[in-house]
């Protein structure tokens, strides 16, 4: 089985790149890379060991002596890509430029130039990490949850505002009066019932003034954005039992879990439904900016690009439908011969396996 996939998947290349050579006559390859970073580079913090041969032989340690184009591609986020760029160097061995990082709320920042000085609710991830990256991103008048709980207690009565003032945007905010343009949720919530609250008061408000309710909800005041809506998230964890070092990882609901949970409530109290807009893979706006970001990075010929993932729901189907060529690894969610639901044009046993492969196929096109 495993001797048909690759087959398949090299016959796909074959025929997508025909007519196309593999290095331009400046010397570089036409074509890139796009990793997943959890279960592919790093399990938890645990670095997967063919990670740091596999960014070495892009790095010009190869047969080609060379540099490949590489960008990390993740539904995960929550902090700036530079702080993401850092754990992932200090894991891995290998440097990483903050530009090579595209995190699930990456592509958000090219909403900055239409909220820029307009008030959005930025959900989600600890404390306000989130509205720091907002604010790295442009949108200049950011609010939390935690600024409507100071503001307004009563706006989630089962828990108390936090006493640590520094999660505050200001010392005081105003939203009797000044509105909520658009609700952005960058990460997944700490605290589900306080947001889910929170999210409906101003999705169900009349032109995003908190404490109003519309008449009529057959239009949406408030546009509500989703950085990623994958149901499940593989959470490591390491601990000591009986003198034994244990890894556990458990499935557990992440933002996609929480979205339908916000879907249904609004749904049942509206009669309506929600309209959102969704990044993160696999959604064709996540891939666009990653190609953006690849071009930058010096990639010759976007067309070609080799997305290598564990997740075949998020990682394969986003690349598939995006008309990149799919590698699926086995060092995370995934195990077996191949997924039947979104097969990948290749499986491999790890990602240095897979970089390696690409590598020798594509010099042979010289």
């Amino acid at each position: 089985m495993m001797t048909s996939v690759l087959t398949r998947g090299f016959m796909k290349r074959q025929a997508f790149s025909r007519c196309i050579s593999t290095t331009t006559a400046g010397g570089k390859p036409n074509y890139a890379f796009a990793f997943d970073i959890d279960g592919v580079l790093i399990k938890g913090k645990r670095l997967i060991p063919e990670a740091t041969r596999a960014l070495k032989m892009l790095n010009g340690d190869n047969s080609a002596n060379r540099n490949i184009p590489f960008v990390l591609l993740t539904n995960g986020g929550g902090v700036t890509e530079e702080e993401k760029a850092r754990q992932i160097s200090e894991i891995v061995g290998v440097k990483i430029d903050a530009k090579q990082v595209i995190l699930s709320h990456s592509p958000m920042q090219k909403l900055a130039s239409k909220y820029r000085d307009k008030r959005v609710l930025i959900v989600g991830g600890k404390g306000r990490q989130c509205y720091d990256v907002a604010k790295k991103y442009g949108f200049g008048e950011a609010v939390t949850p935690h600024d409507i709980m100071h503001w307004n207690s009563s706006s989630w009565p089962l828990a108390k505002p936090s006493s640590d003032l520094s999660v505050l945007t200001s010392a005081a905010q105003e939203f009797s009066t000044l509105p909520i343009h658009a609700v952005m949720v960058f990460h997944d919530t700490y605290d589900w019932g306080r947001d889910l609250q929170i999210m409906l008061d101003a999705l169900c408000s009349k032109d995003g003034i908190l404490g109003s309710r519309k008449g009529d909800y057959s239009t949406q005041d408030v546009p509500l954005y989703w950085s990623n809506v994958s149901t499940l998230f593989l959470y490591t964890c390491s601990c000591f039992n009986s003198n034994l070092f244990i890894e556990r990882s458990s499935p557990r609901l992440g933002q996609g879990a929480f979205k339908i949970a916000l879907d249904s409530l609004y749904k049942k109290l509206t009669d309506h439904e929600l309209h959102s807009t969704s990044f993160g893979k696999p959604h064709g706006a996540t891939y666009r900016y990653a190609e953006d970001v690849l071009g930058r990075l010096g990639a010759r010929d976007q067309g070609r690009v080799y997305a290598v993932g564990d997740n075949p729901a998020a990682d394969i189907q986003g690349a598939n439908n995006y008309g990149w060529t799919s590698v699926l690894v086995r060092t995370g969610v995934f195990a077996g011969d191949n997924s039947k639901e979104f097969p990948a044009a290749m499986v491999c046993d790890h990602v240095e396996e897979a970089v390696e492969k690409i590598i020798f196929d594509e010099e042979k096109r010289k």
